[in-house]
C-alpha cells in the first residue's frame, strides 16, 4: 500500500517516533559544533532563483544521467554507514527502492547486508563505496568481490583519514556498529592518490572519489583519470568549520571543466536544494539524512514516497523556472540572496516543531 506523507516534513516527524535515541543521533548530528553541518544548509538558503516567465513549460522532464544511467531525478542514494540501526532491512531496503523509483544507490561498505546481498536486492545500477581497512591483498579482496556482484563503479571516500567526534552519539555514551570493530586507522590515514590509481587499474571499473572539498583536489582528481567528482564534507560529520558544500561547487566545476561528472552531497533537503545544485554544476546531488529517515519512516515505501515527494518539488521548481529539461539549468538562474531562516539538520522544512527535534 503507498504511503499517503504530503511532505517529507511528514516523513521525518514519522522516523523520529520509529528510531530510538542512538540512531537518531547518529543519522541527524554532525560532529562538534555542527557549524560545517549548519553551513551545507545555509549555503542552500543563501542562494535564491532568478526565474523565466512566458516559456511554454507545459511539459517538464526531470530526469538526467550520470555515467551512462538514466537517473529520474537527479539525485542518488549517499552511502551511510548502518542503514540497518534505521530498518532491519538495511541496505537492501535501499537497494530495492532505488531500483523501483530509478535512481542509482551507492552501497556502503559498512552497512548490513552483505555487498553482494544488497546487490541483489533491488534492480538498477549501483555504486559501490569502499573503505580502506586493510592491506593490499585485503583491498584485492574487496575489489574482486565488488566486480562479481555486478556493481557498476567503484566510489572511495577520501575525507575519513581520521574519525571525528560526532558528540550528540558521544554524549550518550553510544558507538556505532562501525566504530565497535577492531581495525587498525592507520588503513585509512594512509590513503593517497598513488594508491587509488592503483585501485582504479586494478578494477577496471570508473572512479568516484567522495569528499573533494577544494578546486586544487579536484583537479587532481581529473587529473589521475576520475570520472565523478563527489562534492563533500561527509554532510558535516567530518571535518567542523568548514564550507557548505554548495559554496564550494562553483570553484570545483570551473576546475573540473566538464573533464568528469560531478555529484554533492550535504544538507539536500528540497527539491529546490536539487535545483541550486544542478544549476551550478552539479550532475546530480546525494541524499544521505533524507535518506535514513525515509528508510526509517517506512523501509523501502517510505524511501520512495520520499523520492516521489521530491520529484514532484523539483518538477514545481523548473517550471516556476521557466526551463523544460535539466540540461537548460545554469548559473543564470540563481543568485545570492540574504536566508531568512537559521540554519539546522532540517532547515527546509519551517513547519517542524522547534528547532530541531531532539
Amino acid at each position: 500500500m503507498a504511503l499517503d506523507y504530503v511532505s517529507n516534513q511528514e516523513i521525518v516527524l514519522a522516523a523520529r517516533k520509529r528510531l530510538n535515541q542512538a540512531a537518531w543521533d547518529y543519522l541527524s548530528g554532525g560532529s562538534e559544533s555542527e557549524t560545517t553541518m549548519r553551513r551545507n544548509r545555509l549555503a542552500f538558503d543563501r542562494l535564491a532563483f532568478r526565474p523565466r516567465v512566458l516559456v511554454d513549460v507545459s511539459h517538464v522532464d526531470t530526469a538526467t544521467a550520470i555515467l551512462g544511467h538514466r537517473l529520474r531525478i537527479p539525485v542518488m542514494f549517499a552511502p551511510i554507514g548502518s542503514l540497518q540501526l534505521f530498518h532491519p532491512e538495511g541496505g537492501a531496503a535501499s537497494a530495492r527502492a532505488a531500483g523501483e523509483y530509478g535512481i542509482v544507490h551507492v552501497v556502503s561498505s559498512v552497512t548490513e547486508p552483505s555487498l553482494e546481498e544488497i546487490a541483489a536486492a533491488g534492480a538498477g545500477p549501483k555504486v559501490f563505496q569502499l573503505y580502506i581497512r586493510g592491506d593490499w591483498e585485503w583491498i584485492k579482496g574487496m575489489l574482486g568481490r565488488v566486480k562479481q556482484a555486478g556493481y557498476t563503479a567503484l566510489c572511495i571516500t577520501v575525507d575519513t583519514a581520521h574519525y571525528s567526534n560526532r558528540e550528540r552519539p558521544m554524549l550518550g555514551r553510544w558507538n556505532p556498529p562501525t566504530r565497535r570493530a577492531q581495525i587498525d586507522p592507520s588503513y585509512g590515514a594512509s590513503v593517497t592518490w598513488e594508491l587509488l590509481d592503483r585501485i582504479k587499474e586494478t578494477i577496471g571499473l570508473p572512479l568516484y572519489v567522495k569528499g573533494v572539498a577544494t578546486a586544487e583536489d579536484a583537479a587532481l582528481a581529473v587529473q589521475h583519470g576520475v570520472e565523478v567528482v563527489w562534492v563533500s564534507n561527509h554532510g558535516g560529520r567530518q571535518l567542523d568549520h568548514g564550507l557548505g558544500t554548495l559554496d564550494m561547487l562553483p570553484e570545483i566545476a570551473q576546475a573540473v571543466g566538464g573533464r568528469a561528472q560531478i555529484v554533492l552531497d550535504g544538507g539536500v533537503q528540497r527539491g529546490t536544494d536539487v535545483v541550486k545544485a544542478v544549476a551550478l554544476g552539479a550532475t546530480a546531488v546525494a541524499i544521505g539524512k533524507l535518506q535514513g529517515w525515509g528508510l526509517g519512516a517506512g523501509g523501502s515505501e517510505g524511501l520512495v514516497r520520499m523520492l516521489e515527494l521530491l520529484e514532484a518539488e523539483i518538477e514545481i521548481a523548473m517550471a516556476l523556472l521557466g526551463v523544460t529539461c535539466i540540461e537548460q539549468l545554469g548559473p543564470a538562474y540563481v543568485c545570492k540572496a540574504e536566508p531568512v531562516t537559521r540554519p539546522h539538520e532540517m532547515s527546509g522544512w519551517i513547519h517542524l516543531p522547534g528547532e530541531r527535534i531532539l
